[in-house]
């Protein structure tokens, strides 16, 4: 007998029947899933943060909650994630990984993608024509070719500023020379008005106005009035007026004049607006500076700081919704979970406390052919509100997301 031989039949044969078992295990799950016993994984929530800030560019660490409803883990080449962040309908980020993995429950996969610091100046003229407002939609989208099949899911939030509006003011404040060759005050600013002009790609005007009394019983002349605008000590527009104006013995005139942000420096400014360090988180210091050159009945011109009408103004963000959360460098969530190893949080629901400055409204939702979409309330310390939505066309929920 040649044992040989048999031993070789033998294995052959479990061989065989090794590879009939494999095509039949992977042809139920298959099956399982086209039948729809077996859920579709979903987007549960996604939480994003700013990460690295160079001159350039703007890194988006982005933790995107995968909720897989089955009791095993998946594994599928043909599983793609793509997600994109806009601002007032400007995309500022597009991102995605293929060949995601799954465990069971919800899993929170870490991506990454880079934003170019020159998309600011845009978002910038957008916010501002759009009255100091923003709307930042965050939208992903879990896609399986071999099922034919995708899950969306969106989060929508609001963030407003108000940055010019204290500057309007009728508190009366005095101009004082400082000088040997007259007595203070010399003048009294009465009333202050700013807004903003007609923004262009490149500029942000700012349309100032100035009631300014003379009590005095001779007229003076203001030949000047000077300005300097930072952003967190970055410059952003300086100069004077090109003409002068007379104010009358113990009358007021208004002088108006125009400042002009240069949007080319908007970019430098973001970087210092996302250092912790600078203002700390997502906060910025607009600060403007005047000066007059003021002609006295004498002929004498002084050159007048007007520090009573020096006006600064705290500009926040909080674009992502984050609160002072920063996200853990080695992409351990708070919960203790890991990204992207097939294992199963279960309570990460990517949402976090903050405040913007302003008010704002958050909308989470998901949206499939038979998937739902469920996540918390979240408040904060301005009046925020977000609510969670979705929609489903399908009595059944097998492929919807777990709750978080």
């Amino acid at each position: 007998m040649n044992l040989r031989a048999v031993a070789s039949a033998a294995l052959s044969t479990k061989g065989r029947i090794a590879l009939v078992g494999l095509l039949l295990v992977g042809g139920t799950v298959g099956g399982a899933f086209a039948a729809g016993l077996l859920g579709v994984p979903s987007v549960a929530a996604m939480n994003n943060t700013f990460g690295e800030v160079t001159n350039e560019t703007t890194t988006i660490e982005t933790d995107l909650v995968v909720s897989n409803p089955n009791p095993v883990g998946i594994g599928l080449d043909d599983v793609s994630v793509n997600y994109t962040v806009s601002m007032n309908d400007i995309e500022m980020a597009q991102g995605g990984r293929e060949g995601v993995r799954v465990g069971t429950g919800n899993s929170t996969l870490g991506l990454e993608t880079e934003m170019r610091n020159e998309a600011i100046p845009p978002w910038w003229v957008s916010h501002v024509r759009n009255g100091e407002r923003t709307t930042i939609d965050i939208d992903a989208t879990v896609t399986s070719e071999r099922l034919g099949r995708s899950v969306d899911f969106s989060r929508t939030r609001e963030i407003d500023t108000d940055l010019l509006g204290a500057f309007n003011s009728d508190e009366t404040r005095p101009v004082n020379a400082d000088s040997a060759f007259t007595d203070d005050p010399i003048l009294y600013v009465n009333e202050t008005r700013g807004e903003w002009g007609s923004v262009s790609e490149s500029e942000t005007p700012i349309d100032m106005a100035f009631t300014v009394h003379n009590p005095n019983l001779e007229p003076y002349v203001v030949s000047e009035i000077g300005y300097d605008v930072t952003m967190n000590g970055v410059e952003m527009a300086s100069g004077q007026t090109d003409e002068g104006y007379v104010i009358p013995s113990r009358s007021s005139e208004t002088i108006e004049f125009t400042t002009a942000l240069q949007n080319r420096h908007l970019d430098e400014w973001w970087v210092t607006h996302l250092d912790e360090e600078v203002r700390g988180h997502q906060a910025s210091d607009l600060r403007i500076e005047f000066y007059a050159v003021i002609e006295l009945p004498s002929g004498t011109e002084l050159t007048v700081p007007l520090d009573e009408l020096t006006y600064e103004e705290t500009i926040e963000t909080d674009i992502f919704d984050e609160g002072d959360a920063v996200r853990d460098s080695d992409e351990t969530g708070a919960d203790g979970s890991t990204e992207d190893d097939g294992s199963s949080d279960g309570t990460d629901d990517g949402s976090s406390n903050g405040t913007d400055g302003g008010s704002s409204n958050e909308t989470d939702g998901s949206t499939d052919d038979g998937s739902a979409g469920d996540d918390t309330d979240d408040t904060n310390g301005d009046s925020e509100n977000e609510t969670d939505g979705s929609d489903d066309d399908s009595d059944s929920d097998d492929d919807g997301i777990l709750p978080l």
